[in-house]
């Protein structure tokens, strides 16, 4: 865990009165936890978003701190890009300079569905115009003059897909000054009641609590209609407008999605209010059953995908209890069978480290899912639903077939939240089977 060291200047000049803060340069899982065990919001978005800030993201070259190499290293390097990344940033520019979502995210099922609950006005501000302006006539004709001189893909194999920007796209194009940049990153704030997030009458906390330790040993449980109509339509807002998703993939290895993490940008109130939600009303859930050690929330990403790419392979995550969220409307997903998660039955053996379950696939399938015949629990895509696993559990994007029209609100994007420490490894289920959840139980009362 950092020191955070907190400076008072005492002597005469410039520095009087001011303060002086000893920033780190990232927060790490246990930073996020240790803020994250008294619900301490203030304190971890201030620390979040400070060291944010200070980085390249913000600031630029002329900032104090350039990428860390652990962000370049996942993907979220400013010198080269890919084409699928460089078309979701475009699509997104061109709906920010449009003016975003406007009434467009709202959803419409979630709050027909109980007109008790009316969708409150909205809780995050418009984009200035000033903002739209700068869009439209930077950011837009930058990608497209960058996109429509990128060599296809399969030329880019020797890199896996990705492609570095050369002289004309810096010196010519201004890349630099657009790509991976936090050009429009709004405040959004937390709900109020925690309760809020949940609609009325919070979640049906004894039906999931249930059902998650019936779901033993696997431990996986769906909630449907988990977020409130408001809490539902700000967080779609933010993860359409916010320029956060600064990480690419290799395409031709590990698919075509986005990635915005909690230590670089994915650090607003609201979302950092919903995972305490969370954790407030399923404390059961969220704790070690034998210690009663809580499972804090530790880490917090989302994932944006591409349409015509794969998703995310086999894995496995490091921590106790791994929250999966839905927030893409259902009218976008072209099959209503798949789109979703699939969760395998087993875990890492005893020994493996965390490269060898997240990087070699094909050991992972032959040692350890083919044994099981592959015993799995399939949830296919919903709009507001949620997934609660063992977070240990390998487990992989199911197939998906989204709309390629519509802009960012029709992209597949899961909010992901990690609590808790990797836990000791239990037997799993071993015996072949493979289930599909299609009506899960309900998330609010």
């Amino acid at each position: 865990i950092i020191i955070f060291v907190i400076c008072f200047s005492t002597g005469d000049g410039a520095g009087e009165g001011s303060e002086a803060l000893n920033l780190p340069l990232k927060l790490d899982a246990d930073d996020v936890a240790f803020f994250s065990s008294n619900y301490d919001i203030d304190s971890l978005h201030h620390f979040l978003s400070s060291v944010f800030n200070l980085s390249h993201r913000v600031l630029g070259d002329d900032g104090p701190r350039p990428l860390l190499e652990s962000q370049i290293a996942r993907g979220g390097g400013s010198h080269y890009t890919t084409q699928y990344k460089l078309e979701l940033d475009l699509e997104q520019a061109r709906f920010i300079a449009q003016g975003g979502c406007g009434a467009d995210c709202d959803d419409k099922a979630a709050a027909s569905s109980d007109a008790s609950l009316p969708s409150l006005p909205p809780l995050s501000s418009a984009i200035p115009l000033a903002t739209r302006a700068h869009f439209t006539s930077v950011v837009v004709p930058t990608y497209e003059k960058v996109l429509s001189k990128m060599p296809p893909l399969h030329s880019l194999a020797a890199s896996g897909g990705l492609y570095a920007f050369d002289t004309v796209d810096k010196a010519v194009h201004g890349i630099g000054k657009v790509y991976n940049r936090a050009l429009h990153t709004q405040s959004f704030n937390e709900l109020s009641p925690p309760e809020a997030y949940f609609g009325k009458g919070g979640l049906d906390v004894k039906g999931v609590t249930d059902r998650w330790h019936a779901s033993e040993p696997s431990k996986v449980v769906v909630i449907d209609d988990v977020l409130s109509p408001t809490a539902l339509r700000e967080v779609r807002k933010l993860l359409a407008e916010s320029t956060v998703f600064y990480q690419t993939k290799l395409p031709l290895k590990f698919g075509g999605y986005s990635g915005a993490y909690i230590d670089d940008g994915l650090h607003q109130r609201l979302l950092l209010g919903l995972a305490f939600a969370l954790h407030r009303q399923l404390p059961d859930i969220f704790r070690n059953p034998d210690t009663l050690e809580s499972h804090d929330l530790r880490y917090m990403w989302a994932y944006k995908y591409a349409p015509g790419h794969t998703g995310i392979n086999v894995h496995a995550d490091e921590a106790a209890v791994n929250v999966n969220l839905w927030v893409t409307e259902d009218d976008a997903n072209l099959d209503n069978k798949s789109g979703g998660l699939v969760v395998f039955t087993a875990k890492p053996p005893p020994g493996w480290d965390f490269e060898r379950y997240n990087t070699d696939t094909q050991k992972v399938v032959e040692e350890v899912l083919r044994p099981t015949g592959f015993a799995n629990v399939t949830v296919p895509h919903r709009a507001n639903r949620a997934v609660i696993f063992d977070s240990m559990l390998f487990h992989h994007t199911d197939k998906y077939n989204f709309t390629a029209d519509g802009g960012p609100l029709k992209r597949r994007i899961n909010l992901t939240l990690l609590y808790g420490t990797k836990q000791p490894i239990s037997p799993v289920c071993t015996t072949p089977f493979k289930s599909t959840i299609e009506t899960p139980g309900q998330g609010s009362r």
